[in-house]
């Protein structure tokens, strides 16, 4: 059957979003490498570490795994939308958990300065902001595709995080007829009531439909069990195990169009 639609993942496959934290990351530790002589690449390392063991302690851990919110998000997001319960917890815990991955990250270092860590918490948010990175061939993709199939952009995490990465691209939310947050849903990717939920905005069926995303575990696997074509884009040259087969494999978000011109 002939592809309808497009249905595009954001972060890291529109967005180039691991690269916008390591950027951020890299700035805010120089900061601190600046004022207390630390290692930025080993206060990196423990800070994201110290982060994954906070963020999981938290009773939101599981409703955040559920929704797609990792832990490097947990850090500069504010978590005021959506209308969830959850959410108003995120947003009471933000800040506190900001200021303690700062403050643990620096303690393993020697350095005992929670004053410091609060600064720091709030300087990755403003980095992480300052850099709304796309991919070079983002809007060549998008603007290639869109006079020929109409685009669904179907992402995973808190509402207003994810609005305001496409608040710092302003062009790149007009080339989608939708645009489905998880957050919004109450589910996220890869449950497959979210992608009949994407389908069903649309009217089309999963095989008139194809999914374009760089995680396996949510964008591949998530559009193969309502039985949507997929392309999976592995920008790491990652050895998968077998468990989740993609339909198509890609190492760059350019190499979607031949593809999606031959189905």
């Amino acid at each position: 059957m002939a592809i309808q639609a497009v249905l595009f993942d954001l972060d890291d496959t529109l967005l180039w979003d691991e690269r916008s934290v390591e950027e951020a990351f890299r700035a805010t530790c120089q900061t601190a490498q600046q004022q207390v002589g630390v290692d930025p690449v080993e206060l990196e390392k423990c800070v994201r570490e110290e982060a994954r063991r906070i963020y999981s302690s938290y009773e939101t851990f599981a409703f955040t795994q559920m929704i797609g919110i990792n832990p490097f998000e947990g850090l500069w997001a504010h978590f005021t939308g959506g209308n969830l319960p959850e959410f108003r917890k995120l947003e009471q815990l933000a800040p506190g958990y900001r200021t303690a991955a700062w403050t643990e990250g620096l303690k393993r270092l020697g350095v005992e300065d929670a004053e410091l860590g609060a600064k720091l918490g709030e300087q990755f948010g403003a980095e992480r902001r300052a850099r709304p990175l796309t991919y070079e061939e983002t809007f060549e993709v998008l603007d290639t595709l869109k006079s020929k199939y109409r685009l669904l952009l179907l992402t995973n995490g808190a509402p207003d995080l994810q609005q305001e990465k496409l608040d710092g691209v302003p062009k790149l939310a007009a080339y989608f007829e939708h645009i489905v947050i998880s957050g919004n849903f109450g589910r996220g990717k890869p449950d497959p009531d979210l992608f009949h939920h994407a389908i069903g905005l649309l009217g089309i069926s999963p095989e008139e439909g194809v999914m374009i995303g760089d995680k396996l575990t949510t964008d591949i696997l998530g559009s193969n069990r309502i039985g949507m074509r997929n392309i999976w884009i592995n920008h790491h040259n990652v050895q998968r195990s077998g468990e989740i087969e993609p339909v198509y494999e890609v190492k760059r978000l350019r190499d979607i169009l031949p593809i999606i011109e031959s189905l």
